[in-house]
């Protein structure tokens, strides 16, 4: 198991490659929820997954802030199908929050959340700030952590 951490400029073509598959398979196909994947923002993104083997076990973005008042966010939060049940979901978020807390020295995590995941999400301190609403046809709700 290898942590993987880089900005989209320190990615390679073949790592970015791969993290787009593994999204479009999840969170596309998988879900059956056409929309815009490739929003636009992983170029202002930090990439951090777990690979073994050079394939992706668990990955997520943290995302920044797109107007001064709005806070750093955790996206694209997954695990691979055939590695869910490990705890993976639990390490990368444990990474992120670690990164964000201690490497961006944010105040505040947000993160939208698909509304299933909301007890896993409270687990480690989020709290929800919306109601459920949703976006692309799945329930999703709003989360924000204070650090």
């Amino acid at each position: 198991m290898k942590w993987m951490q880089k900005t989209y400029d320190e990615l390679t073509k073949k790592e970015l490659y791969t993290i787009l598959q593994v999204r479009v398979s999840i969170f596309v196909v998988e879900q059956e929820c056409p929309y815009p994947e490739i929003d636009g923002r992983d170029e202002e993104c930090l990439h951090i997954w777990i690979e073994e083997n050079e394939e992706i076990m668990a990955y997520c973005r943290i995302v920044p802030p797109e107007r001064a008042e709005d806070h750093h966010a955790i996206g694209r939060v997954l695990v691979v199908k055939e590695k869910r049940g490990r705890g993976y979901a639990k390490q990368i978020m444990d990474r992120a929050i670690h990164v964000l807390k201690h490497e961006l020295k944010v105040d505040h995590i947000w993160l939208h959340g698909q509304e299933h995941l909301r007890h896993f999400y409270g687990s480690f301190g989020f709290e929800e700030v919306s109601e459920v609403y949703l976006e692309d046809g799945i329930p999703h709700v709003d989360m924000l952590m204070k650090v």
